[in-house]
């Protein structure tokens, strides 16, 4: 008898082999309708799949999530099969699972057009309504190789070759399509229903710029039509939220061609730099760090001692003066280090913090770049603190809470923790990471914070906590992190003088709090749509006059209120107070005031806040405390 274990721990007993389809239909109808896979310990396999020995077995539905990765994976064959019904000399290539949906790369004589992506999607549905057999097979590699190369797809054929030439290769047919693919997919097309196509772009073939360029189509799939139209909704908010088109338009920043992937802050935008820049450097001050400057060129050979220049050569910019080598610095740590060895450190002078608005540059390849969010030079608010191993549990606390607190300033009360864990290949020994992983771990218990872990996903060197936001449309962004590092400050040669008069090598935790501040600027214009909150908005109130007879009044008010610390501005030109109104209301502005000759005579002014809202009149003094109060809040 062959014995099934069922996820709620009971049994069912079958007289031989079973496959995943025969277990759901013998648990009911339902189940066997919705089932889309199986789960048999941590493999997901297809509910074709023959069971032949005692094992665990959940059924995957659309409810879960290896489930929505089955049904995301087969609708990218399904785009395929349905590019290749109406192209026909289309080759495909490779079409895996991303988030939030699939895409597949194809080789054509001519670009596909949005036209294109309509009728492919037009197809796609058709073929899906006919609710065609999935079916695996398997064939010998070079088998393989000679069938496609039969069909005339010569990149898929190039993929099956560099598999080793003992191992078998699996394929799926659905129709008269059939692809290369490890599975599992769904047992028919009729389980795919809700899908969209989204975009077509250029990939090169292997992800190497030396290589044709292939069109790569994008689309998303979900389990419901609820939820595939929640998220383009969610799309449409995110795309009337792209700080590049805001920073267009509120007058921000650039990107320029003369400079790729580097930021062109205009006044506006670098006043909102500032005031985030400036809002660091006072929980710098605040909270135990010393400001710090570093070079922004180094070396070869210190970037040879840290083994950036083996392993990220390719990701930095070289130069050269005088026959030596140096490299514009991808990061700052070997710079923090290279400071904490001037002069003797002994273990009272532990934990010493180092913080640095620190410019770095990376050379990202150019398609990767996004606006202000990845380029190739930026600053971040980085810092080091060098520590005892004794040490880590509570810099981790304090790190937390004041992360959380800079988090909500901002207007971010959404935190996801993740503490990564020592990876398969690693130095140091069990217990120095057993130390490490546990500091971090209390660290978060005892800030109140619920964490998961990601097995293996640490660094080398050390077990590191991932801090990430969830903005208003629900999306993650990482951005903070602490890192213990004992591995950099060996190498560089740091040590401090301990308690038993002999040299110890400190323990670097590596830190940031909002990372690339380029990034987070970008993060935060999309989280408020470009109506940033008064104390970060660029400019915070406009004093507009309805004739020429206030305009006097007018620039009193304002340098009042600039007095008052506040960013103002003045329109007096001969428009129409509406049209006025209207332009600075575009602008996104906390805060408008209005002066007409009531309000001149009244020493007041009318009130209006952002999103049309009508204050009133209110004495200058009035609204002063208003706006002082607001810019205090941070809301």
């Amino acid at each position: 008898m062959l014995h099934i274990t069922l996820p709620d721990g009971s049994q069912r007993e079958y007289p031989g082999p079973v496959t995943v389809a025969d277990v759901a239909a013998s648990i009911g109808t339902g189940l066997a309708k919705a089932a889309l896979a199986g789960k048999i310990g941590d493999k997901v396999v297809d509910t074709s799949y023959l069971i032949t020995q005692d094992s665990p077995l959940s059924i995957v539905t659309a409810k879960d999530a290896e489930g929505l990765e089955v049904i995301r994976h087969s609708t990218a064959h399904l785009l395929a099969y349905a590019v290749k019904e109406l192209f026909p000399d289309a080759q495909v290539t490779i079409g895996p699972v991303i988030e939030h949906g699939f895409f597949y790369d194809f080789s054509y004589k001519r670009p596909f057009t949005p036209e294109d992506l309509v009728a492919i999607e037009k197809r796609m549905a058709q073929l899906a309504a006919k609710d065609e057999p999935v079916v695996r097979r398997v064939l010998p590699r070079d088998e393989a190789v000679a069938y496609f190369k039969g069909l005339g797809e010569h990149y898929k054929a190039e993929i099956i070759a560099s598999i080793p030439s003992n191992e078998d290769v699996s394929l799926y047919r659905e129709g008269a399509f059939e692809d290369l693919c490890r599975g599992p997919h769904v047992p028919s097309t009729g389980k795919l229903k809700h899908f969209k196509l989204m975009k077509v772009a250029g990939a090169y073939w292997r992800g190497d710029h030396r290589n044709e360029m292939l069109q790569r189509i994008y689309g998303t799939a979900w389990a419901t039509k609820d939820e595939l139209q929640q998220y383009l909704t969610m799309l449409e908010e995110a795309e009337k939220r792209d700080h590049r088109k805001l920073g267009r338009e509120l007058d921000l920043f650039h990107i320029d061609e003369h400079s790729p992937g580097t930021v062109f802050w205009h006044p506006k935008g670098w006043t909102v730099w500032q005031e985030v820049e400036q809002y660091m450097r006072r929980v710098y001050r605040d909270n135990g760090y010393q400001e710090v400057k570093g070079p922004q060129i180094l070396d070869q050979g210190l970037w040879e001692k840290t083994g950036h220049w083996d392993k990220y050569r390719e990701n930095m910019f070289v130069t050269e003066s005088e026959k030596r080598d140096y490299a514009l610095k991808p990061m700052n740590c070997p710079g923090h280090i290279l400071i904490f060895k001037q002069g003797i450190k002994s273990y009272r002078d532990l934990p010493l913090r180092f913080g640095e608005f620190g410019q770095c540059h990376r050379n990202e390849p150019s398609g990767g770049l996004h606006g202000i969010m990845r380029v190739r030079a930026f600053t971040q608010d980085d810092g080091h603190i060098f520590c005892t191993e004794d040490q880590i549990q509570a810099e981790v606390v304090a790190f937390t809470t004041l992360l959380q607190k800079v988090y909500k300033d901002f207007g971010f009360n959404d935190i996801i923790y993740k503490l990564s864990t020592r990876p398969e290949k690693r130095i140091g020994t069990e217990e120095s990471w057993d130390r490490a992983e546990n500091a971090l771990a209390e660290g978060l218990r005892a800030s109140g914070c619920d964490f998961e872990y990601l097995p293996g996903e640490g660094a080398f060197y050390g077990p590191k906590i991932e801090y990430t936001l969830k903005d208003a449309l629900g999306r993650p962004w990482q951005c903070g992190t602490i890192q213990v590092d004992p591995n950099l400050p060996e190498r560089l040669g740091a040590e401090y003088v301990g308690e038993d008069g002999s040299r110890h090598t400190p323990i670097v935790l590596h830190r940031a709090i909002v990372g690339s501040l380029e990034r987070f600027i970008g993060i935060l214009i999309e989280q408020h749509a470009g109506a940033l909150p008064t104390w970060l908005a660029p400019v915070q109130v406009a004093v507009l006059n309805i004739t020429d007879s206030q305009g006097e009044y007018c620039l009193e008010i304002a340098k009042t209120l600039q007095n008052q610390g506040l960013r103002v501005t003045t329109d007096l030109r001969n428009e129409k107070i509406t049209y006025k109104i209207r332009e600075h209301a575009l602008q996104k502005l906390p805060f408008i005031l209005v002066v007409g000759d009531k309000e001149k005579e009244a020493g007041a002014v009318a009130v209006r806040a952002r999103g049309n809202k009508d204050l009133g009149v209110m004495p200058l003094e009035a609204f002063s405390k208003l706006i002082a109060a607001d810019v205090s809040s941070k809301v």
